[in-house]
């Protein structure tokens, strides 16, 4: 852990945003905003690697999204395609492990097949786990946990906060203790509403295509002058 670190965040979770308006703000289509944004996604695995994160969530596409324009959900789509075939390799050999959460069902079959060779190819590697949420809802995925707790007969006296964080998406992963925003806007956006119960957060008015290795610093020296409580008073 680099010394300029008080405390260091096993898993970072990043819900980003601002690329249209990146793209408005230069005069190009927001298409451009996105392509440009995966430079920043690229930017980021590296910074969480040389940083020793362990774990990183990035918000890609959300249930809602699919209320976009047209044109636009489509050219998402070449760009989801575009990394997780361009990008396998090299982050293969870096030792990140991809994983998806949301529902792949929905997706292109073509581009469903891809990502599940993608988690496939990368499932034995440890040095970060790279967690795409694409498709993904928070209140979608803690539907889907209550439907299967159901399914599986489990009686409501056994149901506890362990049984529940088992059964969403994330059941392999330990919850973010860092959420950052970009852009400004301060919601979350029905993105990992569960896990996020007692996340720090950081929000940057940095739009996400100009995010980088700086502002992730940055974030987590914020984070680690927090103190956090979980509800009990302070320990300092």
């Amino acid at each position: 852990m680099p010394e300029e670190f008080k405390k260091l965040p096993t898993h970072i979770a990043i819900i980003m945003d601002g690329n249209g308006r990146w793209a408005t703000a230069r005069g190009l289509p927001r298409a451009e905003g996105h392509r440009v944004g995966t430079e920043a996604v690229r930017r980021v695995v590296r910074s969480c690697i040389d940083f020793g994160i362990k774990y990183l969530t990035i918000y890609a596409f959300s249930t809602e999204n699919w209320a976009r324009p047209q044109e636009e959900v489509n050219g998402l789509m070449m760009l989801l395609e575009t990394v997780v075939v361009n990008e396998l390799d090299e982050l293969h050999r870096e030792g990140v492990r991809i994983q998806h959460i949301g529902r792949l069902e929905s997706l292109p079959a073509g581009l469903g097949a891809k990502i599940k060779k993608a988690v496939e190819v990368t499932r034995n590697n440890q040095r970060l786990v790279f967690t795409i949420a694409w498709n993904y809802g928070g209140r979608d995925e803690i539907i889907c946990a209550i439907q299967n707790i159901i399914k599986d007969g489990i009686a409501p006296e056994n149901v506890t906060e362990e049984l529940v964080s088992g059964y969403l998406f994330t059941s392999n992963s330990p919850d973010p203790e860092l959420l950052i925003r970009t852009s400004g806007e301060q919601r979350l956006s029905n993105f990992l509403l569960w896990q996020t119960a007692y996340s720090e957060w950081v929000v940057t008015p940095v739009f996400w295509p100009d995010f980088d290795k700086e502002d992730l610093r940055k974030a987590i020296i914020e984070y680690g002058n927090r103190d956090r409580r979980f509800g009990k008073v302070s320990s300092k």
